[in-house]
């Protein structure tokens, strides 16, 4: 399994100075090897192959750019393997119905990394006070650097480091980002699952989770930090364009958004980490948070709550833990009751389900999350039995859809009737 870690490092002066020269220098080549890749006919050969032609051009290259021998080999031929990568993502998304264009050159202020691959680095944990360390790196212009680095977690012996990538954000800050290999552990099989470390999951606005054992996750509070920013961009919208003063207003700017960033990003690490170490199996809805967005309904709150992304958060913890997380068909999980199956309309505003055709009461993002749940369990393949069992409908009034039902009377709450003879009266 592979995943990474991100670390803060701490430069001085002059390591900024190399760092920002190689960063720059690696840009300049993978523009280059983009505009010779460009110049080869496509029936030359395949997008690998003729990447491959261009790599092996990097030898000669540093004849007459000699700049580049001060710069570790492995890091050079990254940056031109990465127009490969480029490609494919951009084929993918085609594939996904995007309107893609062409790779374009980068500019300095867009490219913002460079990779170490194998060798050219060493992390030593042991140098300095309890959480720092020293990360060595090769070649940076020319010279070998000791950058302090620190290690908010401690990595496993088994960890093996397969790449390190130096970046630097928005902000101006530096960080490693290291690619390790872990043992993925084994999941339980299915069949084997009992539905008690089971839990299905309900994604809300107003919660942002409510799960099926009837915990309420509220919504991470960014209020404070909305009006912090709306602050500093309208001091930046007064600065001169490029001026000294807009670039540090710029960074000032990025700050409160990193910072931003990080609350989120925290808040759905913790619940995720939380979900996929007491379950063995995680149900979730598998929201179309793209069409959410362009519907123009509650779009700034959906965008900033960040379903999708946490789904993906969960799905990494999921494999790191060893737990089923599994997305199901998110249709009329809150239309449809838990007990019996009817669809019934309910405005955002009404917090309660309550059922016309069972009389089935309970908060409306719990008995999502029931459904969720129940469709999990069938997804996946867990044998599991009903323990609820719905009420009865008397005579039905409405019985324009079935979408919209509406009864006289309820009687005999908690008959043991199947769930298909309740919808067949509604029907």
């Amino acid at each position: 399994m592979d995943y990474v870690l991100k670390y803060r490092l701490f430069p001085d002066g002059q390591q900024r100075e190399r760092l920002d020269w190689v960063r720059d220098t690696v840009r300049q080549v993978y523009n280059h090897a983009l505009h010779r890749f460009n110049r080869i006919p496509e029936d030359a050969g395949t997008v690998k192959q003729r990447v491959t032609q261009v790599r092996d051009e990097l030898p000669e290259l540093k004849d007459w750019w000699t700049d580049l021998n001060n710069v570790y080999s492995t890091v050079l031929q990254q940056a031109v393997e990465q127009i490969e990568t480029n490609i494919t993502n951009l084929a993918k998304r085609r594939d996904a119905g995007y309107d893609v264009g062409s790779l374009n050159w980068k500019a300095p202020h867009e490219y913002r990394s460079f990779t170490y691959r194998q060798t050219g680095f060493e992390l030593d944990d042991n140098s300095g006070p309890s959480g720092r360390g020293l990360l060595t790196l090769k070649k940076v212009n020319g010279e070998t650097l000791q950058v302090p680095i620190r290690l908010h977690r401690d990595l496993l012996d088994e960890t093996d480091v397969k790449h390190v990538t130096i970046k630097k954000d928005r902000t101006g800050a530096w960080f490693a980002c290291l690619n390790v290999e872990q043992a993925e552990p084994d999941k339980p099989d299915p069949a084997e699952l009992d539905t008690k470390d089971t839990v299905g999951l309900d994604l809300g606005i107003l919660n942002f989770i409510h799960d099926s054992d009837r915990r309420q996750l509220g919504r991470l509070d960014l209020s404070s930090d909305r009006e912090r920013l709306e602050h500093e961009q309208r001091n930046l919208s007064r600065k001169q364009h490029g001026s000294n003063n807009w670039e540090e207003q710029r960074q000032t700017v990025a700050k409160v958004h990193k910072r931003m960033r990080n609350k989120k990003s925290d808040f759905k690490h913790k619940v995720a980490a939380f979900y996929t170490t007491e379950y063995d199996a995680v149900f979730v809805e598998n929201l179309n948070v793209k069409g959410m967005l362009e519907s123009g309904r509650n779009s700034r709150n959906t965008h900033e709550i960040g379903w999708r992304d946490f789904i993906t958060i969960l799905k990494h913890h999921g494999r790191k833990r060893g737990c089923h997380v599994v997305e199901v068909d998110p249709k009329d999980t809150t239309k449809a009751c838990n007990e019996c199956g009817v669809k019934t309309d309910k405005p955002l505003w009404v917090r309660e389900h309550s059922c016309p055709s069972c009389g089935y009461t309970t908060d409306r993002d719990y008995n999502a999350a029931l459904n969720v749940w129940e469709r999990g369990l069938e997804k996946l393949g867990v044998v599991h039995s009903e323990d609820r069992t719905p009420a009865e409908t008397a005579t039905a009034v409405e019985q324009t859809h079935r979408e919209s039902v509406s009864a006289s009377r309820v009687v005999e709450t908690g008959s043991p009737c199947l769930k298909e003879a309740t919808q067949s009266v509604a029907e």
